[in-house]
């Protein structure tokens, strides 16, 4: 038993070296549907970063994109997308590029359009980034005439069960699409073939799916985690004039924990409604480091106190801070109020949902391992430590520009 729990809460430690720079910005693109009359128009936005991913944009390989070298890839940029998104049969083409620079950086924005008459919500078929990047998700708005605005969030590796679903039932017209026109000439043959009719299945249910989007969010935000595991790790110990203490209760550890992490979900849901609506706005280049700071201090205070019993009120502190991390992923879609409000309270909640299960994972599993006599050092000092050089590796990458830990969901 002690063996093994040593293992496990090294391994903990050794894995935190491993994490990936860019923790809350997770891999999103914005889609918006619209229909009309004349047919159907949608818009994708994509950061380029992410497109670099995928199509090595940077060709000399100087880590930065030119506009040189952004405009000799839009054929590729626009054969990847048709190649990768389908609307419920409909074929689609482009009428339109254009850039735009965000708080979080460039995108690149695909106006497509097809001349199908959509009657009811489509299946869409989406699989951008699927094979390199297993985070990334795109983000949906449906508005067909007459209708309410529908959310959806598009998971990639979803397109793989449509894929098979096609292998094996014949190629039929979508039920809910009705072509009215030649297809259009300018898409290439990889294109016409990818955009296939999809088979028609129900659309994924609205509600939850913005639940899940938190979930996967505070889950990939590993800068996030990191710092909660920085709150979490002295919380079964009580520090004496004899140095630290076990608690006898698991109760004696959680009460003073559920006041930190209240403070904690109370600042980061203000920020990111804040910021979602953008009442606030402050750019990644700031938030960013900013974080990697808190985790750096959060666990200095592990090691040698520095809030003096303020540990609190400093967390509530930093929570505000964290909460901008999110902010991005309600904020491209352009939601009315109602819509807004019911988004961000399923979004939210799946952010404490996540939240809740790192806390209830690790706390269990610390408070088996307390007892043990090499915990304030292996645990607290070491994994605290492995912590401040974590996140003083992410602030330096952050500031500077530079890659010095590897990249993860690749």
């Amino acid at each position: 038993m002690k063996n093994a729990i040593k293992l496990l809460l090294t391994f903990c430690i050794a894995a935190s070296a491993s994490l990936p720079a860019i923790a809350h910005k997770a891999s999103d693109a914005y889609l918006q549907l619209k229909t009309s009359d004349s047919g159907l128009s949608l818009r994708l936005d994509v950061a380029l970063r992410d497109l670099d991913v995928a199509l090595d944009l940077d060709t000399n390989g100087d880590g930065r994109l030119t506009w040189g070298e952004i405009k000799s890839a839009w054929p590729g940029i626009e054969s990847y997308a048709l190649a990768r998104l389908q609307v419920g049969g409909c074929p689609l083409h482009a009428v339109g590029q254009a850039l735009e620079r965000r708080s979080d950086g460039a995108y690149a924005v695909l106006s497509l359009a097809s001349n199908c008459q959509l009657t009811a919500e489509p299946v869409i078929r989406y699989s951008l980034m699927r094979e390199v990047d297993a985070t990334h998700r795109g983000l949906a708005k449906i508005e067909l005439a007459g209708q309410a605005p529908i959310l959806r969030v598009l998971d990639p590796a979803h397109a793989v069960a449509i894929e098979e679903q096609a292998a094996v039932e014949a190629p039929g017209p979508a039920a809910m699409a009705q072509p009215n026109g030649p297809q259009p000439a300018s898409l290439t043959p990889a294109a016409m073939q990818a955009a296939a009719p999809a088979p028609a299945q129900e659309p994924p249910p609205a509600i939850g799916s913005f639940i899940g989007e938190g979930i996967h969010h505070i889950l990939g935000g590993y800068d996030h985690v990191l710092f909660l595991l920085c709150l979490l790790l002295p919380s079964v110990m009580r520090r004496t004039p004899n140095g630290w203490q076990a608690v006898p209760r698991l109760r004696d550890a959680v009460l003073p924990l559920l006041g930190i992490v209240t403070a904690f979900t109370l600042a980061h849901s203000i920020t990111l409604a804040l910021a979602s609506l953008k009442l606030v706005s402050i750019p990644p280049s700031i938030i960013e480091p900013a974080i990697a700071v808190t985790i750096v201090l959060a666990a200095v205070d592990n090691v040698w106190p520095i809030f003096y019993g303020r540990r609190g009120v400093v967390t509530f502190l930093f929570g505000l801070i964290h909460g901008f991390g999110f902010a991005s992923v309600l904020g491209e879609l352009n939601l009315d109020a109602s819509q807004f409000a019911w988004a961000l309270l399923q979004f939210n909640l799946g952010l404490e949902l996540g939240q809740l299960m790192i806390v209830v994972f690790a706390t269990g599993l610390l408070f088996l391992a307390r007892h043990q006599r090499a915990y304030p050092v292996w645990v607290i000092r070491g994994g605290s430590a492995a912590a401040i050089v974590v996140a003083t590796l992410w602030f330096i990458e952050r500031t500077a520009n530079v890659s010095l830990l590897p990249m993860g969901g690749v």
